[in-house]
């Protein structure tokens, strides 16, 4: 793949994320790129545009236009595996948005597709813009680079993701088994799943406890509760839903050092003077604890979000920047919320690696089996992303 200067990218789905992805290439938010051409299947959505712009109804003439360098996919979840693979049969750098596919045996088919390129291969990443926000770096250092010591405990109640059921009438698609393959978890969770992950490391077993329909009507998880163990004998809790205002949004990390609480777009940490494994055997009182410190560490902006992610993506093309979340970091986040929902009808812990060929045979299974009718469908609506991401604002 010969060196570039600019980069021709070409979004597929622009009613919602994509097109907010689009307008960033267009007003020169995005250095290093170029919006050369735009694909929906809904000419409404292509008209939102202006007639100088590119247009197609179908991916595969995009991608196969000889116009594009780059394709950013932003369409309903399981087109991002098929898209993707298209792009990657001819030879084209591939941002996603989240998740990747939706179950993880389509993200090794995804992965298997990349793999069978020869040479150079292009570039592959995914819209994690939540990794862009200096707090959770900070919280990922504070956990990669020692301070708490050998983490005990994870903590994640994310119940702010409040929507409302208009949201989910809001195109065919949304909160069924065959058009979204998921619910909160594969909707909303996959930033904070991702997070969890990229701080703390994958759990070996999950239980959890997914509720169906419980605030909405809808068929897929909109109420999670999710109980993990790490192989150094740590555990966690992960709760989530879309069903509950106002919400919490709290991520406490606990460590043998002291422990990381992030709420309220500030992050304290709260240190011991000694290691409380060691302070117990030690200790001749029976009450006793280490002294602390209260640490708090300034944050001073949120990111630069989905934008910084694009222009990373670009960047990585044009001058070879390392990418800010690699493509095969995807499946992380599929594999934990597949093995919440398989635990759920299992009535079982899962155990990880999750077995995928077994995930896809259960997804199937509700996918045929379901008598889930939608009362009604609205038009999708462009997205503010002003009011669609939980991003801590700094103080």
């Amino acid at each position: 793949m010969s060196k570039i200067k600019e980069v021709r990218i070409g979004v597929v789905g622009v009613g919602g994320m994509g097109g907010s992805h689009a307008r960033a290439i267009l007003q020169g938010n995005v250095p290093n790129a170029r919006l050369a051409a735009i694909c929906d299947i809904n000419p409404a959505v292509l008209d939102r545009f202006d007639n100088s712009m590119l247009k197609f109804a179908d991916s595969r003439e995009m991608i196969r236009s000889g116009e594009v360098d780059a394709v950013v996919v932003a369409t309903p979840h399981y087109a991002h595996t098929t898209i993707g693979i298209d792009t990657f049969n001819n030879g084209l750098h591939l941002l996603l948005e989240k998740p990747i596919s939706v179950h993880k045996a389509d993200c090794e088919r995804l992965f298997a597709a990349y793999d069978k390129i020869e040479g150079k291969k292009p570039l592959f990443s995914v819209m994690f813009n939540l990794r862009t926000t200096p707090i959770y770096q900070k919280l990922r250092a504070l956990v990669q680079d020692g301070h708490l010591g050998k983490i005990t405990r994870v903590n994640w109640i994310i119940t702010a993701w409040f929507r409302t059921q208009h949201y989910y009438d809001n195109g065919d698609w949304r909160a069924t088994w065959s058009g979204e393959g998921g619910g909160v978890l594969l909707n909303q969770c996959p930033h904070n799943l991702d997070l969890l992950q990229w701080i703390t490391g994958m759990p070996v077993r999950v239980r959890a406890f997914c509720s169906f329909g419980k605030y909405h009507d809808i068929e897929v998880e909109d109420d999670v509760t999710a109980y993990f163990e790490y192989d150094n004998g740590a555990t966690g809790v992960f709760i989530a839903t879309t069903g509950e205002a106002p919400g919490t949004d709290r991520l406490e990390i606990t460590g043998e050092c002291g422990k990381a609480v992030l709420e309220h777009g500030k992050l304290t940490f709260i240190r011991n003077e000694s290691s409380m494994l060691e302070y117990s055997k030690t200790s001749k009182s029976g009450f006793a604890r280490p002294e602390v410190w209260n640490v708090e560490i300034p944050v001073s902006h949120s990111g630069g979000q989905h934008t910084e992610i694009l222009s990373n993506f670009a960047n990585a093309i044009v001058n070879g920047t390392p990418l800010i979340a690699d493509g095969r970091d995807g499946i992380r986040s599929v594999e934990l919320a597949n093995a919440m929902i398989l635990s759920t009808l299992q009535g079982k812990t899962i155990e990880l690696p999750l077995n995928s060929a077994t995930y896809e045979r259960a997804l199937k299974k509700l996918i045929r089996e379901s008598k889930y009718t939608k009362k009604g469908v609205t038009a999708a609506a462009p997205v503010d992303l002003s009011s669609t991401f939980n991003v801590p604002k700094a103080k």
